[in-house]
C-alpha cells in the first residue's frame, strides 16, 4: 500500500501511531475545560463568556478559536425566550426620572423597592410572573402571576408587597418603562398608597439589575429549556421556588452569603441588641 500511494513506510507507520495533528490534542483539551465552564454556567454561556473563564484560568486562546472549537462540537448558549410582541414602552410623557441610578445598595428595608416582570412557557401559552423585590435584602417581598401582561399583574404584586412590609415611610419603586408601569392605574396607586415612582432609561436592561439577575436565577434553577404542561404547573413551581427557596434558602452574594430573610432577621437582631 505504501508503494501504491507513493509515502514513506516509516511515516506511514508514525502517522498511525500519532494521527492527530498537536493543534487537533490541544483543542481537545481546549473542548474539555470549555464544556466545564459552559455546563457550570448551566448551559447558558457562549464563546464569549467562556473565553473569559478560559483566560481567567490561565488559558491564552482568543474568541475566535474558542468560537470555532464550540461549534465543532455543538455547544452552544442556551438562548432565552424571545421578547414578546406585547412588551411595549409606555408614553414619554408619564415616564417617570431615574431616581435609583443603579443605586442598589441600601441599609435598611424598605427604602427602595425594584419590580419587572417575565413571561413563561407552558403548553396551554404564556404565563407571567411579576415581582416585587426589596433592594436592602434582595427578598422577594410580592409577585403575581396571571395569564395576560395588563397593569393588574404588576399592580397586584405590588399590593401583596405594601400588606406584607407596611412600610411607615415613603418607598420608592423602579421599575422599567413598559407600558404597565407608565398606564393611569398604575400612576394613581403609587400616588395612594406613598410610593414614589422611578423608572430605567428607555432599552436599557442595566438600570433594572437586580430584577433581571432574579429572573435569571429562577430559570437557571428551575426552569432551563423546560416547558410547563398547563399554567397551574408552573405556578406551583414558581410558588415553591420563591417561598420556599429563593427567599428562606438560597445564598446569596450580596448578603454575605446568607438568604434574604436570614440576611433580614439579622438586621433586626442587631437593632434589638442596639
Amino acid at each position: 500500500m505504501c508503494r501504491v500511494l507513493e509515502i514513506n513506510r516509516s511515516g506511514f507507520y508514525a502517522w498511525l501511531k500519532e494521527p492527530q495533528s498537536p493543534r487537533t490534542k490541544e483543542d481537545e483539551r481546549l473542548l474539555t475545560k470549555i464544556k466545564q465552564f459552559w455546563m457550570e454556567s448551566g448551559c447558558s454561556y457562549g464563546y464569549r463568556n467562556v473565553t473569559r473563564d478560559l483566560k481567567d484560568d490561565g488559558e491564552s486562546c482568543g474568541r475566535n478559536r474558542v468560537y470555532r472549537v464550540m461549534q465543532a462540537a455543538g455547544v452552544r448558549s442556551m438562548r432565552g425566550y424571545k421578547r414578546h410582541k406585547g412588551f411595549k414602552s409606555g408614553q414619554i410623557s408619564h415616564v417617570a426620572p431615574n431616581t435609583l441610578e443603579r443605586q442598589f445598595e441600601y441599609d435598611q428595608p424598605n427604602k427602595v423597592w425594584v419590580t419587572d416582570f417575565t413571561h413563561i412557557r407552558t403548553h396551554e401559552g404564556w404565563l407571567y410572573l411579576t415581582v416585587v423585590i426589596d433592594l436592602f435584602s434582595r427578598q422577594v417581598v410580592g409577585w403575581s402571576m396571571k395569564s395576560s401582561p395588563k397593569a393588574d399583574l404588576v399592580i397586584d404584586a405590588l399590593l401583596m408587597a405594601i400588606w406584607r412590609r407596611k412600610p411607615k415611610q415613603r418607598v420608592l419603586v423602579h421599575s422599567d418603562q413598559g407600558v404597565q408601569y407608565t398606564c393611569g392605574d398604575w400612576r394613581k396607586f403609587l400616588q395612594e398608597n406613598n410610593l414614589e415612582a422611578s423608572m430605567s432609561r428607555r432599552g436599557n436592561c442595566h438600570d433594572n439589575a437586580v430584577a433581571e439577575s432574579f429572573f435569571s436565577l429562577l430559570k437557571m434553577d428551575r426552569i432551563k429549556r423546560r416547558i410547563f404542561k398547563t399554567r397551574a404547573d408552573a405556578k406551583a413551581e414558581i410558588f415553591d421556588y420563591i417561598e420556599f427557596f429563593y427567599n428562606p434558602k438560597r445564598h446569596h452574594g450580596n448578603n454575605g452569603g446568607l438568604s434574604p430573610m436570614k440576611y433580614e432577621k439579622q438586621y433586626f437582631e442587631n437593632l434589638e441588641v442596639v
